[in-house]
């Protein structure tokens, strides 16, 4: 069985009450499909259905590996390198997300 290599990493256990999108997207003025945390630092970021691809794109910058979804009822977190999705207990929160600018 696979397993991640990259556990040593995780610092954010306790996810943000909110956020105000994908921090690159706002920044620049792209949109955004679906967000996800990186759990080394906190960055919010786009994922890959997105234009931009901001969270592989921090993920690849900063070797920050592991990467949590931020939607609505997913808990599954995603580790690059090892090419491996898994849950991870012990991760606490829920976060209000806005409405996505690229969904319906």
């Amino acid at each position: 069985m696979a397993s991640c290599s990259h556990l040593d990493q995780i610092a954010v256990t306790l996810l943000p009450d909110s956020v105000d999108g994908c921090e690159d997207c706002l920044r620049e003025g792209t949109k955004w499909f679906h967000l996800r945390i990186c759990l080394a630092c906190g960055h919010v970021g786009c994922c890959d259905s997105s234009p931009e691809r901001h969270a592989s794109r921090h993920g690849a910058e900063s070797g920050h590996q592991l990467i949590r979804s931020l939607q609505p009822g997913e808990d599954w977190v995603w580790c690059f390198a090892d090419e491996l999705g898994m849950v991870i207990d012990g991760i606490e929160g829920e976060t209000a997300i806005p409405p996505s600018p690229l969904a319906g």
